[in-house]
């Protein structure tokens, strides 16, 4: 399957003739923006010593890399370069201290630490339906659709040194997790994936609501995650909740209906401890304390079963049985990759599996060789640590701090140097320790570590 923002964002997505001269307009008031966060009192914030750096690479004219390079076109008018092939390093984490990245559809999220409640959460990119907050500068009533570079996203928090923890991006989406307040929800919510009631017609690019999610069932929330329009909720017991579109199962309710409350997931990971979540699209994984694999959702790639199309409760995944115990998963748009303790990467689905261009379809996970992710004779104890997917791409970062990445590069968003789709993996010049790696439909976002001496 082609997944490309373009057909993805319909009917969001802005023609690319109306977002260039849109971005034309509001360039320089938008780098002014920036400018004035990360300077105060007219002197630059010194980074801290352990601060984490950014890198981007993809598409770029919709804003969504945060980078405001712009090139000539034939008519000699100044746009916005249209990707970056390479990673590129943003000068945003020279003032900040990044705390988490998340990459939606078109559009970023960068948690920071800060003293300052009004310094601890920036977007850039798409804002078609507010999911990176109301931003309103060209005249009162019509707010920005495309922000070229980060700023500030206002959450209403209660207290002044509450902490962001962990951020997710939908389709046009976006959840907050918080240390001691919850989940904050904003964006659009036709589907009830904000978790709160759906109200037909809401026009949610003319205003921003910001739903707070404080916990569920009495449990503490600790991991979120979002897939195309659906939300799921991880609690400290290992409970699954979610909200959202369910019309493919994923929301692993039992039905294929909408969910705009949050809702426990139950099946075969009912009574389980479940640690890890993925989902990128409609389709679920999830691990337990065990090391054991379960899976719902759209399955017509053969994810979950080769006998069915939705699957709308979790199910144990007996072909992931006998690979190891299993540690961390990844479910892109329709293909899945799962890791293993001893580091071991197996994928199977449809597409880009990084098995070479002879394997686009496997049912059964099948390894991936470790050559692949730079362990071999001179390099024995390179082993991948994690594993984070697109829609229609993966990524690996090993203890070494490398990244490794295959799949669909129509815009370079694997950050190899070309637009040409890789189907092994290959590993991205960052230049720096890789601590994650967030993949969008069309653009992704490296938070690394310090510079590799």
């Amino acid at each position: 399957m082609n997944y490309c923002l373009r057909t993805i964002l319909k009917p969001h997505y802005i023609p690319c003739c109306q977002s260039k001269s849109k971005v034309i307009s509001v360039f320089h008031h938008l780098y002014a923006t920036q400018v004035n966060q990360i300077f105060e009192d007219g002197k630059p914030n010194a980074a801290p010593k352990d601060s984490r750096r950014l890198y981007v690479f993809g598409l770029a004219e919709h804003g969504a890399l945060g980078h405001t390079t712009k090139v000539g076109n034939e008519r000699r008018r100044q746009v916005p370069k249209q990707c970056f092939r390479y990673p590129t390093r943003l000068h945003f984490g020279h003032y900040y201290q990044i705390k988490d990245i998340a990459c939606g559809y078109g559009f970023t999220l960068v948690a920071t630490k800060h003293k300052d409640p009004n310094l601890k959460l920036f977007g850039c990119g798409i804002n078609s339906d507010s999911q990176i907050g109301y931003h309103d500068i060209r005249k009162k009533g019509t707010p920005l659709e495309l922000i070229m570079s980060l700023v500030r996203i206002p959450v209403p928090f209660k207290h002044t040194n509450t902490q962001i923890t962990r951020l997710a991006a939908g389709r046009a989406h976006t959840i907050v997790l918080t240390d001691q307040e919850g989940a904050f929800t904003f964006g659009n919510n036709s589907f009830g994936q904000c978790g709160r009631g759906i109200v037909d017609g809401e026009e949610y690019h003319k205003k921003w609501y910001c739903h707070r999610i404080e916990e569920l069932e009495g449990e503490q929330i600790v991991d979120v995650v979002c897939g195309q329009d659906h939300t799921l909720f991880l609690t400290a017991s290992g409970r699954v909740y979610s909200s959202g579109w369910g019309a493919d199962g994923q929301t692993g309710l039992g039905h294929y209906n909408n969910q705009d409350t949050p809702s426990r997931v139950k099946g075969d990971i009912q009574g389980e401890n479940i640690v890890r979540l993925s989902c990128a699209v409609d389709c679920v994984l999830a691990v337990n304390d065990k090391g054991e694999v379960f899976g719902w959702g759209n399955t017509e790639y053969g994810q979950i079963s080769e006998r069915e199309l939705q699957i709308s409760e979790p199910r144990a995944l007996s072909q992931c049985a006998g690979k190891g115990r299993i540690v961390d998963v990844a479910a892109g748009g329709s293909a899945c990759a799962m890791l293993n303790e001893e580091g071991s990467v197996y994928s199977w689905g449809y597409g880009m599996l990084g098995q070479g261009p002879k394997v686009s379809r496997n049912l059964t996970p099948t390894l991936i060789p470790s050559t692949l992710f730079g362990q071999h004779q001179f390099n024995p104890d390179s082993r991948v640590k994690s594993l984070t997917a697109g829609t229609s791409a993966f990524g690996a970062v090993t203890n070494q701090g490398a990244l490794y990445m295959w799949g669909k590069n129509n815009f370079a968003q694997l950050g190899l140097g070309n637009q040409t789709d890789q189907y092994f993996p290959l590993k991205v010049s960052v230049g720096a320790d890789v601590h994650k790696v967030s993949c969008g439909v069309d653009h992704t976002v490296v938070l690394s570590r310090h510079f590799v001496t």
